[in-house]
């Protein structure tokens, strides 16, 4: 309509008849021009205006309706439990046909489990804040029917402040913040457990903490399509932080994600999910910051694009695992700065039956870094070990401290319990069961030394006892003492190291390369220090290509 208005006011500025540089108004001018010269287009130009009234109203009516929270009866003094408001203006919304905006204004607003619904946007102004309750019986386990089966039901729980459950096109967006007051809940689902009151039965003596499944994750989406989540801040949940499984087109932008209230405190969990984009966040966990997981045998994270991001750890910085049944595939994870983070930068983690293909990692810089690759197949559960092939890694910059890099931490990642040295990079599959095919391009790692054989020592000549340890839970330091300060290779085939900078803060006995029952090896460009030492070893290793310059360094066992 408003197009064909401007054609209209086009014909008469043609004709020269009106300008906006007339001392006339606009409307004195049109009409002096109908009256005048254009009088066979007046008819059309009523018509027109009087259908204008009906063109905006029926605009309006496509357009969402807002809802705000208030008018529904909710009370922004942080103490008054607003779950049934913030739940009856997401309903309200969704029965129009074209859904609604809901609209949380300036003030607390303290609320329980929260159920999304399709086509609704959830917006939290500046000054917004959600609050999850203390109590946990303001959660509720979101009923998921139609869900596939998952073989590992240890530990994810159902519980969250945010549930949505085959819920289409929605959105959390603005400029507030969501903060489930993590540490208070968890600490009160542990007292009403020691109170005989609400009894966990997976309760965890040993580490005198309540299990994951009754503790209350922030975000939970289950089999969602076109969910965008950006623009806020987001903080302290009781278990996972943001847990996406099982959706299609979800994109996660410009969030700022402070989970480190509690144990078990990923940043973002995405679990068998296509057309997935993570960009521009900034995640600070007490657990893995972004993981992606797969629970559910015949499904993949397929389609993910990680970019941009900035992240914090007391576990991994980006992580595929544990839970490794169907698989990750097409993953590009690239311009990722990484800092004070206690295990791997990178750890790619196969060990339940899933596939890993098809991976691209480029341009990251960690810092203060307890380890900067973890490459891992292995057989934890599952009927035959996975798959883990086509992993392209290039780009990339490390520091490796001597300590702990979290130590600072008011949530500290669980110790290592041996003597070690500082640990090297590893690939890792198993006997019959090969990594494959990966390219490891512009790598520059800088490692601390200082090992001492007094600590921990495996001997060149006894490299058969680092153990498989084939169904342990998957970490870098899994195999106990490593016989290299670089990188450790075994059972993997068609592996590539070019233009590889290694380099110590101090001396250490161990050669920077052990591969032990390899094949389709290639070095080139590696740049490593003086030591006066053999530094790249060859146990049962087979068809090695490597720059003549690195042969006065290289010895076979």
């Amino acid at each position: 309509m408003y197009a064909f208005l401007s054609d209209i006011y086009f014909i008469f500025e043609v004709h020269g008849e009106a300008t906006l540089q007339d001392d006339f108004t606009l409307k004195n001018k049109l009409t002096m021009n109908f009256c005048k010269t254009m009088l066979p287009y007046k008819l059309l130009l009523v018509f027109c205006l009087t259908l204008l009234p009906k063109a905006i109203n029926a605009q309006q009516d496509q357009s969402k309706k807002v809802h705000n929270i208030l008018d529904y009866g909710a009370v922004a003094d942080g103490r008054t439990l607003n779950t049934a408001a913030i739940q009856n203006a997401i309903d309200a919304a969704h029965k129009r046909k074209k859904g609604g905006l809901v609209v949380l204004p300036k003030g607390e607003f303290l609320s329980g489990s929260i159920l999304m619904k399709s086509n609704v946007d959830l917006y939290l102004e500046e000054g917004a804040v959600l609050l999850g309750s203390t109590d946990p019986n303001d959660y509720v386990a979101m009923s998921t029917e139609g869900r596939p089966r998952s073989p590992k039901n240890d530990d994810n729980s159902q519980l969250a402040l945010l549930l949505a459950h085959r819920a289409n096109n929605i959105s959390v967006s603005g400029k507030g913040l969501i903060d489930g007051q993590g540490r208070a809940l968890a600490l009160h689902i542990d007292s009403l457990h020691h109170a005989g009151i609400k009894i966990d039965p997976n309760y965890s003596y040993r580490r005198m903490r309540p299990n994951e499944t009754v503790r209350p994750k922030l975000f939970r989406f289950s089999q969602c399509e076109q969910v965008r989540v950006t623009d806020l801040e987001i903080k302290n949940g009781a278990c996972w932080g943001l847990s996406f499984e099982l959706c299609t087109d979800l994109t996660l932008d410009n969030l700022k994600i402070t989970n480190r209230a509690y144990w078990n405190n990923d940043g973002m969990d995405i679990t068998d999910s296509k057309n997935v984009r993570i960009t521009n966040c900034d995640v600070d966990s007490a657990d893995d910051g972004i993981c992606l997981k797969s629970y559910y045998p015949g499904y993949f994270n397929d389609n993910i694009y990680i970019a941009n991001n900035t992240i914090r750890s007391s576990a991994s910085a980006i992580k595929f695992g544990t839970a490794s049944y169907g698989g990750f595939k097409s993953v590009t994870i690239e311009n990722i700065k990484i800092y004070d983070t206690f295990r791997s930068a990178i750890a790619l983690e196969s060990v339940d039956g899933g596939v890993i293909e098809n991976i691209t990692i480029r341009n990251i810089e960690a810092v203060n870094t307890g380890n900067a690759i973890f490459i891992r197949l292995g057989h934890r559960d599952g009927e035959t070990p996975g798959i883990l092939k086509n992993v392209h890694i290039k780009d990339m910059n490390v520091q490796v401290p001597f300590g702990r890099p979290d130590t600072d931490y008011d949530m500290r990642g669980p110790a290592v319990d041996f003597f070690h040295n500082p640990f090297p990079s590893s690939i890792s599959g198993l006997p019959g069961y090969e990594v494959e095919d990966v390219v490891l391009e512009n790598i520059t790692i800088s490692y601390p030394g200082r090992a001492s054989k007094g600590m921990a020592y495996v001997p060149l000549s006894r490299l058969e006892q680092v153990p498989e340890n084939a169904k342990d839970y998957p970490e870098f330091h899994m195999f106990g003492e490593l016989p290299a300060w670089g990188f450790y290779v075994r059972h993997a085939k068609g592996i590539t190291f070019k233009n590889i900078n290694l380099s110590l803060d101090d001396p250490d006995f161990r050669p920077a390369f052990v591969f032990d029952t390899t094949e389709n090896i290639q070095l080139e460009q590696l740049a490593l220090p003086d030591q006066n030492k053999e530094e790249i070893i060859l146990r049962k290793t087979e068809d090695v290509r490597l720059d003549d310059t690195l042969l006065p360094v290289m010895k076979e066992f």
